[in-house]
């Protein structure tokens, strides 16, 4: 029995949908994905970092490892690994990046794994590698071990409203704004919000905004999955109001005048953690070294994308036909924190931008255990996961969270002591309500919480 919840598999199909449908994540946190393109990956790579003097001890055990990702900015540093020979330059010469579907498909693929033609890893939503390794999300509640290796990003997400809503109050803080869901609840035309993939990020960011202006996600509204290439017709026709969306999509959708931007995730959280690497237990268990090595090019990845000068580089290989397939333009204004929301307000601040390697509360990549815990208290919160969870939490992130194997990377790798913080925790959290989460007192941020499903 899973520590984790008597959640069944049944009852989370009902919720995400069929894989088909699961497909609403064809960008994770997108709104309207690019149309697929040429699957196959470059062959060459762009400025390549030169090939490392290996220590024989640390040479990896294998040069192959696939790697899935989903076409949105949290993916740049898989991407930017690839094509700049990070990866190589640490051994990792034969890293194939596999652009997915959906999460939907990335979770399947990581059920059957390389050997069945799936992936051994790569970009996931939080807390999506505890889930499958507590086997919540797979078929026939199959646990499948997994190791949280690093986080991906900070930022680079927001909360989008169509245009027929702009005027009505609707922001960050809805300012009277609520009036609008009691008129379409009383009409029976409840306003209708869409995320990208049940019970992850996309999914709390929206319901965190949302409650904390007062609206009850579960009650006074109707928030669903909605696959991806649906959620802006849906929102054309009028039968979407709102959806979760990742950068660089809140550009497309100002500028198809199809809505606006009512709030970015970096104003609702400040530096707020985003996706993260992950790959298959048995994979590294098999393959320690060659994990460092990946988590080495990941590093150096990051590090790279946080030098803005990098930026424009990043986007034109991000843009490419084989990754997002998409005009430079669009991505170029979220990569450096320009933002136009749609509704008069344009942001221009650096800090709100994705960040990789170090934003303004430290690091970046190194997976912090508070965060984990956080994901997992706010599942509890909308009753994803049964309150009893939180006296394993503990376990259940200890058993998932490899920090350590990050640390020894670092190490490795030559990273200063300073950029390699000495707790797993990163201290109290603060959102855009002045709610606080201190990880040490998971409760306590419960009771702050007015909406909720938890009785705590």
């Amino acid at each position: 029995m899973s520590q984790f919840s008597r959640l069944s598999r049944r009852k989370f199909i009902l919720t995400a949908g069929a894989s088909t449908v699961v497909s609403l994540l064809l960008k994770g946190c997108l709104g309207n994905p690019p149309e697929p393109g040429n699957s196959t990956l470059a062959q060459t790579t762009t400025g390549a970092a030169p090939a490392a003097n290996i220590n024989p001890e640390q040479a990896p055990e294998t040069s192959k490892v696939k790697l899935g990702f989903v076409p949105i900015v949290e993916s740049a540093p898989l991407i930017i690994a690839k094509e700049k020979g990070f990866f190589a330059k640490y051994g990792m010469t034969e890293v194939e990046i596999s652009k997915q579907a959906s999460w939907g498909s990335m979770r399947d693929n990581t059920e059957i794994g390389s050997a069945g033609g799936g992936v051994d890893g790569g970009q996931y939503q939080m807390p999506m590698p505890h889930l499958i390794a507590e086997g919540i999300i797979t078929k026939g509640n199959q646990k499948i071990p997994m190791y949280l290796l690093a986080q991906l990003n900070t930022h680079g997400n927001g909360i989008a409203l169509a245009s027929k809503h702009l005027g009505k109050g609707m922001s960050l803080k809805m300012n009277g704004g609520t009036a609008l869901f009691n008129q379409l609840k009383s009409a029976n035309t409840p306003f209708t919000a869409a995320h990208t993939f049940p019970q992850v990020n996309q999914d709390f960011w929206i319901r965190y905004w949302l409650a904390a202006n007062g609206i009850d996600p579960d009650a006074d509204m109707k928030l669903i999955p909605v696959p991806s290439a649906q959620t802006v017709a849906n929102m054309k026709t009028g039968t979407m109001d709102a959806f979760s969306t990742g950068d660089p999509w809140p550009y497309r959708i100002v500028k198809d005048k199809i809505g606006f931007m009512a709030a970015l995730t970096a104003e609702i959280w400040k530096n707020h953690p985003e996706e993260y690497l992950a790959l298959r237990a048995d994979w590294v268990n098999k393959n320690p070294k060659a994990t460092k090595a990946i988590l080495k090019g990941i590093m150096e990845a990051q590090q790279w994308l946080d030098n803005f000068d990098n930026r424009k580089e990043a986007v034109q290989i991000l843009g490419s036909r084989n990754y997002f397939n998409l005009a430079p333009e669009i991505l170029e204004g979220p990569m450096m924190g320009k933002y136009d929301m749609g509704d008069g307000r344009v942001i221009d601040d650096k800090s709100m931008a994705p960040y990789y390697w170090k934003d303004e509360k430290g690091s970046v990549s190194y997976p912090y255990k508070s965060h984990d815990l956080w994901f997992i208290t706010e599942s509890v919160r909308w009753g994803f996961l049964p309150e009893s969870t939180l006296a394993n939490a503990k376990t259940i992130i200890d058993k998932v969270n490899r920090e350590d194997i990050w640390r020894e990377a670092a190490k490795e790798a030559g990273i200063a002591a300073a950029d390699i913080p000495t707790s797993t925790s990163r201290g109290v959290e603060e959102f855009f309500d002045g709610v606080k989460f201190d990880p040490e007192n998971p409760t306590a941020y419960l009771q702050q919480l007015k909406i909720k499903k938890v009785k705590a």
